[in-house]
């Protein structure tokens, strides 16, 4: 007599002695119901795994869930790594591709520009002001913004997961890499930040002894806000051998009175060309020695954001500030002078790719970049 199915199907066999299979009819009255039996080996296990699995499930989420807090004091939760983010700092951005995680960015803010793939998402508005409800019609996991955003509170009430960080030192840069691949659970963080000491350092070796020891003005906005000793600019600036006129007690990007550089005479200003622009209409600044002998480097909009961004691409922003320094020495051997009137900044050298601005450079100067690449996008400092 064989096992009624939904037996078998179970894994249970009746007894021997019982009625159904190895029961002995003589001694079993008739019609008597089988009785299920204890499973026995492999078919006794199975059940029992399945149950086992059910029991454990709930603790094996919990041993996978990790918490991260935030430069804001927040501690989120995450269950899972989170697979839709929306990031709302371009350097945040940027260190998410870094650590090879780009593929997870649904949306970003609309200064975050690097690499060219971000181009193509949704933005969202900017850092500062984004627009909650085209945040929340993405569906984040997480999202990434500045700890300066107010926007964080408002989007937390509705339920989302937010990582507020904020680079502003080398020290913080170091930080926010770490955190970013917890957040994202990738390894490679360790390795993102030796790749980005190695190429400063490298930056660093490569300036010139007679360009070492300048005391340079930083100019982040045309506000003005400037980056002070103790910012990451600050710091690249130390690290190159730099000087910097703005002191630690003025904090990381302060907004400055002009009437502090004109006493202060730096012997080299690297600013952006909106701001180039406005130096020389500003009281006291045409008596710049710095202005005077044409020591001004002036960064076309890319490698402004390069400058202003603390992540991934700061080796780059030391290669800039060195060759800067270096271009300057030049420039004051070679005597440049500038060719403006009054009427504005015209015969100011660029570094990289700006070319030489509204005038045409003196006879025996360094001839403008072949591909000048384009000018006038503000990025505002805070959008870093």
């Amino acid at each position: 007599m064989k096992a009624p199915p939904i037996f078998r199907r179970a894994g249970f066999l009746p007894p021997p002695g019982r009625a159904g299979v190895g029961a002995n009819p003589s001694t079993t009255p008739h019609g008597a119901a089988p009785i299920p039996a204890f499973p026995q080996g492999k078919e006794a296990r199975r059940p029992a795994r399945w149950l086992l699995a059910l029991l454990l499930w709930p603790l094996a989420l919990a041993a996978h869930a990790y918490d991260i807090q935030d430069d804001a004091g927040q501690t989120t939760r995450f269950d899972a790594p989170p697979r839709r983010i929306v990031s709302l700092l371009p350097s945040l951005t940027e260190t998410v591709c870094a650590l090879d995680a780009c593929d997870r960015l649904v949306g970003v803010d609309r200064y975050s520009n690097w690499p060219a793939s971000v181009q193509k998402l949704p933005q969202v508005g900017g850092g500062l002001d984004p627009s909650v409800e085209a945040i929340v019609a993405l569906r984040p996991d997480v999202v990434l913004m500045a700890n300066s955003s107010r926007a964080g509170v408002r989007l937390r009430a509705l339920g989302l997961k937010v990582v507020a960080l904020e680079p502003k030192t080398r020290a913080d840069v170091g930080r926010v890499v770490a955190r970013l691949g917890k957040v994202l659970q990738v390894p490679g963080a360790d390795a993102l930040m030796r790749q980005i000491d190695a190429g400063v350092a490298a930056a660093a070796q490569s300036v010139p002894a007679a360009a070492r020891g300048q005391r340079v003005y930083f100019e982040v906005s045309p506000s003005p806000h400037a980056a002070g000793h103790g910012s990451f600019i600050g710091e690249l600036l130390t690290e190159l051998g730099l000087g910097n006129i703005i002191g630690p007690e003025q904090g990381p990007f302060p907004r400055i009175n002009p009437e502090l550089v004109v006493r202060a005479a730096p012997d080299l200003i690297m600013s952006s060309s909106q701001s180039a622009a406005d130096m020389p209409r500003r009281p006291g600044w045409a008596s710049l020695k710095a202005l005077r002998d044409g020591r001004v480097c002036v960064f076309d909009a890319e490698h402004r954001n390069i400058l202003v961004r603390p992540g991934p691409r700061m080796p780059e922003a030391a290669r800039l500030m060195a060759d800067c320094a270096a271009k300057s020495v030049a420039a004051k051997m070679s005597s440049l002078r500038l060719l403006g009137n009054g009427r504005g900044l015209m015969g100011q050298f660029c570094c990289h790719g700006g070319g030489w601005g509204p005038a045409t450079p003196p006879a025996g100067a360094a001839a403008p970049h072949p591909n000048p690449l384009p000018r006038g996008v503000r990025v505002p400092y805070r959008g870093a």
